[in-house]
């Protein structure tokens, strides 16, 4: 039997928020001790029902069991869920049929899936899967989307700071699906911040995951009303809960690279409400 842990996370309204000391904070919104080895761990926010996971195989096969949050025979059930993979080279299994995925590779599985399971090509250098889940009203196919699948977009410039590719992986035009949307951001050397101008979306929540930053670095992560700003200090592997109301935004010490996920009211990605730099509080 796979070990799956699960933590609980209530939806919070902006006026307590803004009572939150930096410990408060990090207690409602920052996920951390998502890879363990050889277990399955999440955290499910009431944002959305958005789940954040971590599979970490190394000498076991991984089974994603069903969580007593969720109340389901099984996990997919009425969920779908994208993984993207972060380390070695891995496989991902859905109802028997092998989906291999090498680094910052990812698959979307699809509601109704009732066996998926993790497993690493070699113990000495093996897979991370990062999880994002959210309640799905109908079944679309389970699909695979490497990089050359991928919509690519160079965005930013090195003066700003924001120089940065990004990887639509999970979104409408490549896979097909209820309300999740995932990629990731590589930011290029020299250059710290993500998503600023920042924005807020009422019509979603999302979830940032902070990966590859250096050892002795850190990213802070900014969120809150544009005007009632607040901050939390992230490092390598640990991730964000980002409610629909507020600013998810970031400066590392050093460059690093992030997942993004969102699930809500509707998939377009260029649904967002600019919040320009001069205009944060």
């Amino acid at each position: 039997m796979t070990t799956v842990n699960c933590d609980r996370r209530r939806a919070c309204h902006p006026e307590h928020v803004k009572t939150m000391d930096t410990q408060r904070l990090r207690d409602e919104f920052l996920v951390k001790g998502l890879f363990v080895k050889d277990e399955i761990n999440m955290c499910f926010s009431q944002y959305e029902r958005y789940i954040v996971g971590g599979a970490f195989p190394v000498d076991e096969v991984l089974t994603l069991e069903t969580i007593d949050a969720i109340k389901s025979e099984y996990f997919c059930e009425r969920r779908e869920v994208g993984v993207i993979n972060i380390a070695g080279d891995g496989v991902v299994y859905v109802d028997g049929k092998a989906y291999p995925l090498a680094n910052k590779e990812a698959v979307y599985i699809g509601r109704g899936s009732q066996e998926v399971k993790f497993e690493s090509t070699d113990k000495a250098n093996p897979a991370k899967f990062y999880l994002g889940s959210t309640p799905a009203h109908k079944e679309y196919a389970t699909t695979l989307v490497n990089k050359a699948k991928a919509n690519i977009l160079n965005m930013g410039a090195g003066d700003t700071c924001n120089e940065r590719t990004i990887y639509q992986l999970i979104v409408p035009g490549i896979v097909d699906s209820c309300q999740l949307v995932m990629g990731l951001t590589e930011l290029k050397t020299g250059s710290v911040w993500n998503t600023m101008p920042s924005h807020t979306h009422d019509r979603r929540m999302e979830a940032y995951f902070y990966f590859e930053v250096p050892e002795g670095q850190s990213v802070c992560h900014f969120m809150g009303e544009p005007q009632e700003t607040r901050h939390i200090f992230l490092h390598n592997e640990q991730a964000v809960i980002s409610p629909e109301w507020g600013i998810h935004s970031g400066a590392g010490t050093s460059n690093y690279s992030f997942i993004w996920g969102m699930g809500g009211e509707n998939l377009d990605y260029t649904d967002m409400d600019h919040v320009q730099a001069d205009e944060l509080r």
